[in-house]
């Protein structure tokens, strides 16, 4: 059996330890800050970090040094170089949804956009982490899904983001209903026939094949059978 003990320091902002003390009864231990301790003594998690950039060209100093600076180890931290318009590719951070976090750990990055670029994605990645029990923290936004107020936020957010996108699908179908309506002049009308269906129907008629038609008219064959079909 090892022995446990909780040792405070004195005054008002001591840190707590929990030294182990092994069966040897030697003088050293292993001592866990408060920092990892719950508030019913149970360890917590650790703080995970991701960063990315868009581009090779971009540096990633800026964000890794924000969040070592909140708290997050290097050997915690998972960076990439990559655009975030996608899932594909972005390997740092599949290994961190799924092998580099646990249960309790807290997942940290500077803004949501270096996580995710779009709402689907964003809400996708945030039920991954829910379902492992793992919190989000933003740096530069008011997000920590570990508070009530922080889980409220995020999900206004993703609402309005969700809205934003539903908003911009309608003008989107709107602009291009309006472009129809002109007739000839919308530039939605199409490209104009590039196969004269007169010069098909004649050589068709003098009993050329398919295959002969469209070589004199320099087409593809199954352009030939199309207009064909609808003689």
């Amino acid at each position: 059996m090892y022995d446990l003990c909780i040792l405070t320091q004195d005054g008002e902002n001591a840190s707590k330890y929990v030294r182990l003390d092994f069966p040897n009864h030697l003088s050293d231990g292993y001592d866990l800050q408060d920092s990892h301790i719950g508030q019913k003594g149970q360890v917590m998690g650790e703080l995970i970090g991701y960063a990315r950039v868009s581009s090779r060209g971009q540096s990633l100093d800026v964000q890794e040094d924000a969040l070592i600076k909140a708290g997050v180890s290097p050997e915690h931290l998972y960076s990439e170089k990559v655009s975030g318009r996608s899932r594909d590719g972005r390997q740092a951070l599949a290994e961190l949804l799924g092998r580099g976090i646990r249960k309790g750990d807290t997942v940290v990055c500077t803004r949501l956009d270096r996580l995710a670029r779009s709402t689907r994605d964003l809400l996708e990645i945030a039920k991954t982490l829910e379902d492992k029990g793992v919190h989000l923290r933003v740096l530069e936004q008011p997000i920590d899904t570990s508070t009530a107020a922080g889980k409220l936020f995020f999900t206004i957010l993703g609402a309005f983001g969700e809205f934003e996108a539903t908003i911009r699908a309608e003008r989107q179908r709107e602009g291009i209903d309006a472009a129809l309506a002109k007739g000839d002049a919308s530039p939605f009308k199409g490209r104009p026939a590039t196969v004269d269906a007169g010069r098909v129907a004649k050589l068709r008629a003098e009993g050329k094949t398919p295959t002969q038609i469209a070589k004199d008219l320099g087409i593809a064959r199954s352009s030939v059978y199309r207009y064909l079909q609808a003689i």
